[in-house]
């Protein structure tokens, strides 16, 4: 069986039924029905060679028009049992008879009521995870460490919360790449690769729709992901940036990410995603730590700063002036920030480290560590503050 098909498969027959009728929320039940309906009767390769199969392994000649007739089916079961008579023998009457399905795609509609403002951002994540990805609610508890129950609730509140939305309403791409994002930033967990997942996602979104920002997400997203490989030690610890083995980067995802920012940026139309993404590919092109181009990425910075106005970027603006113009410079510009910004006191002990003050950079090391959102971040500031303590002991 491949899963994958069927996961690719699944807004467009999402989609179908919606526009036949369909609540949404009923809609979504019955596809994942007909998916599970699917993994059991589907040859382990349903090619597009003969007539629609059956159980005994026979190819499937139009997986989407299969999954269509059978998700409907499954949705007018449940309507019988639910509606009443005179809807439900209209409901039967309105069945379209087997054959290939509309060629109309309804994906980029589903991002929208997926990523739906109503929506908290978790919310959101899961009904994207589930109704746009095709993975089970199963799989999306696994991937965010929550009990299956828990999950369960928070999707079914979800398509609650989206079901009187009209389907053909116009949606905000900037929520949906928020959303993508949250997805991507969650990295590996359970059986399903977020990080992965999301790149996936976001590829199926720039086939729906010619947008520069979702070609800078996407172009982000493999800069970032191309370096998967090197962020962690054998031992799960944190490598920096500057001490990970560059031999070992994805340099395939590298240079088609390189590629997909470069036509964004040429339509002159810049946003924060482009940005983040051509300062992710400065540091992809350095061929060593030292041979960063921090100039330019001060420069993206001013940029994304512009467009943003965030104080978390100004933090990491911080950084790439210490490097660029001097640790002294970084800390001017940091003292211009509020100092409860997470993270601001490990670039402060990390300036004033490379500014010499060894002392003062192993107290801020060791207060950024009892700060630290999780212990992989903990335990790296915890050995940055062990290892000047050694020093200035000698």
């Amino acid at each position: 069986m491949n899963e994958a098909l069927l996961r690719s498969l699944t807004p467009s027959v999402l989609g179908i039924l919606v526009r036949r009728g369909a609540d949404f929320a009923a809609a979504e039940d019955a596809v994942q029905d007909a998916l599970v309906e699917a993994l059991r009767v589907w040859p382990a390769d349903p090619s597009p060679s003969s007539e629609c199969g059956s159980s005994g392994g026979d190819p499937i000649r139009d997986p989407k028009g299969w999954l269509v007739t059978v998700a409907w089916r499954k949705f007018l079961d449940a309507t019988r049992a639910d509606a009443a008579r005179r809807r439900r023998e209209d409901l039967v009457d309105e069945e379209p008879p087997p054959g290939p399905a509309p060629a109309v795609d309804d994906t980029l509609q589903l991002y929208f009521l997926c990523a739906h403002p109503s929506l908290t951002p978790s919310s959101a994540v899961a009904l994207t995870l589930r109704a746009v990805g095709g993975l089970t609610t199963r799989q999306i508890a696994h991937a965010y460490l929550v009990p299956e129950a828990t999950m369960a609730q928070r999707i079914s509140r979800a398509k609650r919360t989206v079901s009187g939305v009209r389907f053909d309403q116009p949606g905000d791409v900037a929520t949906v790449l928020r959303v993508l994002y949250l997805v991507f930033n969650e990295g590996y967990s359970g059986e399903v690769d977020l990080a992965a997942e999301a790149i996936r996602l976001t590829r199926q979104l720039a086939a729906a729709i010619d947008h520069p920002e979702v070609a800078g997400l996407l172009a982000l997203m493999l800069l970032h992901h191309a370096r998967r490989a090197t962020r962690t030690a054998p031992d799960a610890s944190l490598v920096p940036l500057a001490e990970q083995d560059r031999g070992r980067w994805d340099t395939e995802a590298i240079a088609e990410g390189v590629e997909i920012l470069q036509t964004a940026l040429a339509r002159d139309r810049l946003g924060e995603y482009q940005a983040q993404a051509a300062i992710a590919a400065l540091h992809a092109d350095a061929p060593t730590a030292e041979e960063t181009d921090w100039v330019q990425i001060v420069e993206w910075y001013d940029e994304l700063a512009r467009l943003t106005d965030s104080p978390v970027v100004r933090l990491n603006r911080a950084v790439a002036v210490g490097e660029a113009d001097g640790p002294r410079a970084g800390l001017a510009a940091l003292a211009s920030l509020n100092d409860t910004l997470p993270r601001h006191t490990a670039v402060a002990a990390y300036l004033h480290e490379r500014d010499g003050d060894l002392t003062t950079a192993a107290r801020l090391y060791a207060e950024a560590a009892h700060k630290a959102p999780n212990l992989a971040e903990r335990d790296y500031l915890t050995r940055q503050a062990a290892g000047l303590n050694a020093r200035l002991s000698r």
